[in-house]
């Protein structure tokens, strides 16, 4: 039996409209500190988007979710925000905000293999 170890996530939202709280998900950030483990998968079904609102603009939502995922990986590009810990990076790409793109709670969970629990809630709760 392998061992089972904690790890948090986070469901990503597209807000396209803050006051009227529509909402698609478009994400799932998770991070399992053990083994050391953070990232972002996303997708965005611009027509199931475009129902919620016509105006979006892709583009600008992709460039904030790959910035994310730079902040998450801790690269060069992510800037300085990238370069804390994980567990703080974490925690900033989860504060709650009133923007176009917005985190639910933090859930916690347990799994043998973060990344592939990972790509199981992704494809639960955004595909």
């Amino acid at each position: 039996m392998h061992d089972r170890t904690l790890y948090e996530y986070a469901v990503v939202r597209l807000v396209p409209r803050v006051e009227r709280e529509e909402f698609v998900n478009i994400g799932v950030l998770l991070y399992c500190r053990k083994q050391r483990y953070a990232d972002i998968l996303y997708h965005i079904d611009q027509e199931r988007c475009s129902l919620l609102s016509p105006e979006i603009d892709f583009e600008q939502i992709l460039g904030h979710l790959d910035s994310m995922k730079q902040v998450c990986l801790g690269t060069k590009a992510g800037g300085a925000l990238a370069q804390l810990d994980q567990t703080e990076r974490f925690r900033w790409l989860t504060a709650k905000r009133s923007t176009l793109i917005q985190c639910s709670s933090v859930h916690p969970g347990l799994c043998v293999d973060a990344k592939e629990t990972h790509q199981e809630l992704f494809k639960k709760l955004v595909l």
